[in-house]
């Protein structure tokens, strides 16, 4: 029994014990006068024969008055003190409420009141962390709204510009033109499809079919893929493809967790510095380490960089994405019963994710 189920139990004891007492004080001191009265008025009215039967009646009588008026004034002391017992326990309960309430209306950075109890003042904490969280959630919804609304706004800015270039004269409308505009509805529709993406990982719906496959060549070819942004960078792309490592996944969505996983890693690292890509296979497991020499990750993102539209800071180039990369990927790990990992020395010392799934 916790703290609070011991109080309430004491305070309902407690009760019981005032009234108890109060019960017996009473009948101790009002039996003996209310009998003592009875016989005065049995002896004028006199007695015959049965006088000790009528003793007794009185006798009887007397003491159930007493006892009635006892338990009668030890109810009402009892509705008092648990009147103002319940009322101490409640009045931090309301205000908890009210606050949980004003929470709901979008108050996130409200204070939550402290009962004085060890039990409702680790309640009203859980209650002030979950605010804390709900906001900084809303903060990375309005974060998100502005980078859409960011990312859409640049092609379709350049597709606007075309067009009326090419309306007024100004531009031919020749296969170049016609290839710029088709480059900035592709990056419409690439956001488009992460969005999607990202909504049905959040939601549980993404859809995978699960084939043999072996996940150091699906990792080597996802991987390999990428070895022209990688020379366009000045990075080192170092892959293991390793002994074969057999495993029953999607391999188009291994695939796309790959090629997120290097090409997170390649804008992390400088020009000059290696990315390498490797898998191992355990009894009951497979697993794709990619691995740089880049920036790093402090602690705080290590915690965080799975999170929605997190985006890690000092990035070069300000090439950090919109932080929908990673929770894709992590969506995508666990549909299969796997679990991503991101691991760091700190800043400056590279990073190490990792893609476990079960064989």
């Amino acid at each position: 029994m916790n703290r609070l189920g011991v109080r309430l139990m004491l305070s309902h004891l407690l009760v019981a014990v005032v009234g108890s007492v109060v019960t017996f004080l009473l009948v101790r001191l009002l039996a003996p006068p209310l009998f003592d009265e009875s016989l005065r008025r049995a002896g004028r009215a006199g007695y015959g024969r049965g006088y000790g039967q009528v003793l007794r009646q009185e006798f009887a009588s007397a003491v159930d008055t007493a006892l009635a008026i006892g338990v009668l004034a030890g109810l009402v002391v009892a509705i008092v003190l648990g009147c103002v017992v319940a009322t101490w326990l409640a009045r931090p309960l309301v205000r908890l409420r009210a606050a949980t309430q004003a929470m709901a209306r979008g108050q996130y950075s409200v204070t939550m009141p402290r009962p004085g109890t060890r039990e409702l003042d680790g309640l009203a904490g859980d209650v002030q962390t979950l605010g804390a969280t709900l906001a900084e959630t809303e903060g990375r919804r309005v974060r998100l709204l502005g980078e859409v609304a960011h990312e859409m706004r640049t092609p379709l800015t350049v597709i606007d510009g075309y067009v009326e270039g090419m309306i007024d004269g100004v531009l031919p409308r020749d296969c170049a033109t016609l290839g710029e505009l088709g480059g900035e509805t592709r990056r419409l529709r690439r956001l488009a499809e992460d969005l999607s993406a990202l909504s049905r990982a959040s939601e549980g719906r993404l859809k995978v079919s699960p084939v043999a496959m072996d996940l150091a060549e699906v990792a080597s070819e996802s991987a390999e893929r990428l070895r022209p942004q990688a020379d366009d960078a000045g990075v080192r792309l170092a892959i293991d493809q390793g002994r074969p490592v057999p495993l029953r996944a999607d391999p188009d969505r291994i695939a796309q967790v790959v090629t997120n996983l290097v090409g997170n890693a390649l804008r992390a690292t400088p020009r000059g510095g290696t990315v390498r890509v490797g898998v191992r296979g355990e009894e009951r497991s497979g697993s794709v380490v990619v691995a740089d020499t880049g920036e790093g990750l402090a602690a705080a993102d290590l915690e965080r960089v799975f999170e929605r539209f997190y985006r890690v800071g000092g990035r070069r180039g300000g090439e950090s994405g919109t932080g929908i990369g990673l929770t894709i990927s992590r969506g995508i790990a666990h549909a299969h019963g796997g679990t991503p990992t991101a691991s760091s020395d700190g800043p400056g010392h590279g990073a190490t994710f990792t893609l476990t799934l079960p064989r």
